[in-house]
């Protein structure tokens, strides 16, 4: 039987329509309980609801033989698992963000929060560019406006929160989305199940794509 962790919220549901469209369905997932485990024998699978930041720890250490993680958990954590398929779905961005009038250009020593601080001190390294990196776990918004920081690092869906708050992107480092990925032991025992599954799910975003 195959573990599959699923992100908790509306991009888990998503995704979970995606797998019940390849044939992997398992319908008491659609019962209204709290359970977090959910099987179906005949198909071979079994679900379970995790936290989104949690997935790839899963997946990694074995609870999971694969799951469901945004490109920003992969990039800011690098964990030791194979990625499969970018599923085209929980589509955003990973933003440098800020006041309208500011210009990071022109800060030495830019000060930059972030929930996300290694994708942040990457981007910049990459740039050979000197920073001050602090670390946030939330309403980084808030950072720049208080004068914590100069610019902050996150993920941008539609911007609103950054308009509400004054504030504008300023360079968008790279763009996010949902990936599907494995376990590099359950891969390797259980190769011809889980390639057979990433080529219907394959197939799930291609028409996903032809009928947005």
């Amino acid at each position: 039987m195959l573990n599959i962790a699923l992100p908790k919220g509306r991009l888990g549901e998503k995704v979970y329509d995606m797998f019940e469209a390849a044939g992997y369905e398992c319908p008491s997932i659609r019962e209204k309980n709290r359970k977090l485990i959910f099987e179906n024998t005949e198909k071979q699978v079994r679900y379970f609801w995790v936290k989104p930041s949690d997935v790839a720890i899963y997946v990694e250490r074995g609870a999971a033989d694969i799951g469901v993680a945004g490109k920003d958990i992969l990039l800011e954590y690098s964990p030791d698992v194979y990625e499969l398929l970018d599923l085209d779905i929980g589509k955003c961005r990973m933003c440098v963000a800020a006041p309208k009038a500011c210009d990071p250009d022109g800060i030495n020593n830019l000060r930059v929060a972030s929930k996300f601080v290694n994708i942040a001190s990457d981007y910049y390294t990459s740039m050979g560019r000197d920073i001050d990196i602090i670390k946030l776990n939330g309403s980084v918004e808030l950072a720049p406006i208080l004068g914590l920081s100069d610019v902050i690092v996150d993920i941008v869906e539609t911007g609103t929160t950054l308009k509400e708050n004054d504030l504008e992107v300023k360079t968008t480092i790279l763009p996010i989305s949902a990936r599907l990925i494995a376990n590099r032991s359950s891969f390797r025992f259980h190769t011809r199940e889980i390639d057979t599954l990433t080529e219907k799910m394959r197939e799930q975003v291609e028409k996903n794509d032809q009928n947005p």
